[in-house]
């Protein structure tokens, strides 16, 4: 989003300006949220089956996975912004903008959610693992058809705690320029002293959130209750 002088709540220059800040925090979140999501559960779904004695026991895949999520998961995600700034070039071009700011966003939903992920399968009863395997079930199959079922709501619990990380995260990103409702609170609040466009800002990212929490919540029930 480019920068666009405006007065003080001048709510008739600053409502488009909103919108559109708005329309890139849904977009960068969507799709972070969907790539970084496709990508977590792969890394989980890896770090549970590769754990030692389990389905697909592998101790150099293992380690390997659990050895890059710790160190990239205790970074603050303002610093690993500008850490992976390289990485961001090289794959859009630019480090500044929406496209920009899904790169590392994505990197680090992928990580925290493979973790979530992880922690989730663990918790399902091993007895449900040892009975599938007992008739013959393949390995990835009990994987994909029994291990991740079972966590199915747990799971949707995590998403959902990360779809808020997400939107605190395109938060973040408006400090170098990627847009959304950040770089609008920063822009036109915190630099030109504006409280309204500050508060305005908080209260949409709050709407978001609780909105996300509920659906989330909602869906995680259904699932229970079947």
């Amino acid at each position: 989003m480019r920068a666009v002088l405006v007065p003080a709540a001048d709510w008739g220059s600053l409502t488009p300006v909103l919108l559109q800040s708005v329309q890139e925090t849904v977009y960068m979140v969507v799709v972070t949220l969907v790539l970084g999501g496709a990508a977590g559960l792969l890394i989980g779904a890896l770090l549970y089956a590769t754990r030692p004695g389990n389905l697909l026991q592998s101790p150099v895949v293992f380690h390997g996975l659990n050895l890059v999520i710790n160190l990239i998961r205790p970074i603050p995600f303002i610093i690993f912004l500008t850490a992976v700034a390289p990485v961001t070039k090289g794959i859009v071009g630019s480090t500044l903008g929406t496209g920009a700011a899904i790169v590392p966003m994505t990197i680090m939903a992928a990580v925290v959610i493979g973790r979530v992920v992880e922690q989730n399968l663990v918790a399902v009863d091993p007895g449900i693992v040892e009975a599938a395997s007992a008739i013959g079930a393949r390995p990835l199959s009990i994987l994909f058809t029994v291990v991740i079922p079972e966590a199915l709501a747990p799971l949707i619990l995590g998403y959902t705690f990360m779809f808020i990380a997400v939107v605190d995260m395109s938060a973040m990103a408006g400090y170098i320029g990627g847009g959304g409702l950040g770089n609008f609170a920063i822009l036109y609040g915190y630099q030109q002293f504006d409280a309204q466009a500050t508060w305005a800002t908080v209260g949409i990212i709050v709407v978001i959130v609780q909105l996300g929490q509920f659906l989330g919540n909602r869906l995680a029930q259904r699932i229970l209750a079947r």
